[in-house]
């Protein structure tokens, strides 16, 4: 394994010094990209050469074209129309698998290539004659791929490259053991690529070195890298109904093309969204509980900008790349710096500037503390004028940040030692023996 950092002065190029295929470089002039991100130029001319890679880059750095632009180019440049699926993509979601399909499709307009799309609430038929038909690329979700093998083909025998987006989040949803496994069922002589937000994951490194041979490693970030785009802010509140009161005011007083909401559980979500809309907000829920369907439907209407507050689990924390996304409110204190990260990563993408404001109450004073602590900053804190609360945060705070004290110990009343009773003998009876009981 070989490692390869970022240098703060990379040489600025554009897209036509990979000497990529023509339909191709059509596709990037058609969508107006010039300049490749860090993240391209670094990966792009090692997958040319069909190196295998472990790649960690912030999300919202172009992971997705890093991959994909090289992967594509060795189809197009070496044609062969009967090997089966060429390119097995695994992502963590659905949202993500179909937000790459569609970006692939859109490299690949004019071309003879298929691409399919395998994730679960789909029909499962269309999906096993998908990989019957030999459809070159498919993106898919671990689970259903899964399924789909245990139907005794083998529809990757000829995989020349296998890809997997976002591994960090597929050993959090509890994909590792799926991945060795469809990891196992393919050609053993094909390129892997894999990417991740994050290198601190434990089970990253581990999954590298049992899915990649010979790897090198790409490291253009750590999770602890500032975002300079992002402005990150603090309101303190009370409790919950000061916090919607809070949420409301920043959601009419804020300027935004579309806003994101997080909250740690959907109750909290499902129960946000009327409150919300009382207040003439177009909003919306996302969460894991909805069905492919709904939850399509949700995402096209925000996508769309017929709403434009989304109110979603961490479900919407990694993956979806909305455009216009320029505010991003945790209303609830997310419960690590990862899914802090991942949350405010939703904004701020492409260079462009983002606000990100968790709201904190008493009981999450610590938890914000830990988060600042793990990420080495200090976020701005912020008063709302109009709804000043009474929580100003802790009088005292340890050098950690984290609260001084806590709860008070209840003293215990020291119980008096129990007396020994002592048995005292009678001395008159010691040597006689009873009479016998008489006989009944």
């Amino acid at each position: 394994m070989t490692e390869t950092t970022s240098s703060p002065t990379e040489t600025v190029i554009d897209f036509s010094s990979f000497n990529l295929h023509p339909a191709l470089q059509t596709a990037l002039t058609k969508k107006s990209f010039e300049t490749p991100t860090l993240v391209q130029q670094r990966t792009i001319p090692a997958s040319l050469t069909r190196q295998n890679l472990l790649v960690s880059a912030k999300t919202g750095s172009g992971k997705t074209l890093a991959f994909l632009l090289p992967t594509l180019h060795h189809l197009l440049v070496n044609p062969n129309y009967y090997a089966g699926t060429r390119v097995l993509v695994l992502v963590p979601t659905r949202e993500l698998a179909q937000q790459i399909s569609l970006e692939c499709q859109q490299l690949l307009d004019g071309t003879s290539l298929k691409v399919g799309l395998i994730t679960g609430g789909e029909d499962f038929k269309k999906q096993e004659n998908l990989l019957r038909r030999s459809t070159a690329i498919v993106i898919a979700t671990p689970g259903r791929v899964l399924e789909l093998l245990t139907l005794d083909n083998q529809p990757f025998e000829n995989l020349e490259t296998l890809i997997l987006d976002e591994a960090d989040r597929m050993l959090d949803m509890g994909f590792s053991e799926d991945v060795l496994t469809i990891s196992k069922h393919c050609n053993e002589n094909r390129q892997t690529l894999l990417f991740s937000a994050t290198l601190t994951h434990a089970g990253v490194l581990k999954m590298a070195d049992k899915i990649l041979k010979k790897f090198e490693l790409i490291a253009l970030n750590t999770l602890r890298d500032e975002l300079p785009h992002i402005e990150q802010q603090i309101v303190l509140a009370d409790d919950n109904s000061h916090k919607e009161k809070l949420l409301a005011w920043l959601l009419l007083n804020e300027t935004f093309e579309k806003a994101l909401i997080f909250s740690n559980s959907r109750a909290q979500a499902d129960a946000l969204c009327d409150p919300v809309r009382a207040k003439g907000v177009r909003a919306i829920v996302l969460h894991g509980e909805m069905d492919q369907k709904e939850r399509q439907r949700v995402m096209k209407l925000y996508r769309d900008g017929v709403v434009n507050v989304l109110i979603s689990t961490d479900l919407a924390a990694r993956g979806l790349d909305i455009k216009g996304i320029q505010l991003v409110i945790n209303f609830e204190v997310p419960r690590n710096g990862i899914n802090y990260i991942h949350r405010i990563g939703r904004t701020g993408r492409s260079d462009e500037t983002g606000l990100t404001i968790t709201l904190v109450k008493h009981t999450e004073w610590n938890l914000m503390a830990g988060i600042e602590r793990f990420l080495r900053q200090s976020f701005i804190r912020r008063g709302i004028k109009e709804l000043a609360g009474k929580f100003q945060g802790p009088k005292k705070l340890k050098t950690s940040g984290k609260t001084v004290g806590g709860k008070k110990k209840v003293e215990t009343k020291k119980e008096k030692p129990e007396k020994v009773k002592v048995r005292h003998r009678d001395k008159k009876n010691i040597g006689k023996r009873r009479a016998p009981s008489a006989a009944k």
